[in-house]
């Protein structure tokens, strides 16, 4: 049988987190970890970092309510994804539908997982269509290339003189990626105009 692990969260430092702590302690977490003044969207929250790195497969997350994880949905809805995955379960005490150790409780995990992918297919869907029509419009999508045309003849130049991808990538500091890129695009259009 794993532990439960409290976690709280008051979003200013003029809060007190004394009452999720007390409820989290009355309903059996061993431990409460707090975060004060930490915004639930911030990458780094101290105490949440703890806590992440304290739970164990079987482990119970216990919070007061679920937006003490996260305000953002989506952030919501990856936490509790990796929460499945590792195997921990989580539990909410004024939320009673989110208490994954029923077995109601689990199927949460594969509808956030479902959510999870949604919004990944959906967010790529929406990158190609909008790349699909910037390409009808005549326009190329993505970042703007770093190779200018004077720098292509450069790399164009170093390569005829054998030097290497790197060192024409460390001259022109740019990644060999970039480099490579510019040189296939420079071949293909030599091979066009032949």
């Amino acid at each position: 049988m794993g532990h439960i692990i409290g976690y709280a969260r008051v979003s200013t430092r003029e809060q007190n987190p004394e009452q999720q702590q007390a409820a989290l302690e009355a309903a059996g977490a061993e431990r409460v970890y707090t975060d004060h003044g930490e915004s639930s969207r911030k990458t780094s929250r101290p105490q949440w970092d703890a806590c992440w790195d304290h739970l164990l497969r079987g482990d119970t997350l216990l919070v007061y309510r679920l937006d003490r994880l996260s305000s953002s949905d989506a952030h919501l809805i990856t936490l509790i994804t990796e929460l499945g995955e590792r195997g921990v379960d989580l539990r909410s005490l004024t939320e009673p539908a989110i208490d994954t150790t029923s077995p109601m409780g689990r199927a949460l995990y594969g509808i956030m997982a479902v959510f999870a992918q949604l919004r990944v297919d959906t967010i790529r869907q929406n990158t190609l269509d909008g790349l699909a029509h910037a390409r009808a419009q005549g326009r190329v999508g993505g970042r703007p290339t770093v190779m200018t045309p004077e720098r292509i003849a450069i790399a164009v130049q170093m390569r005829a003189e054998k030097a290497t991808v790197g060192q024409i990538a460390s001259t022109l500091r740019v990644g060999e990626a970039t480099v490579k890129r510019a040189l296939a695009a420079a071949r293909a259009a030599e091979g066009t105009r032949v």
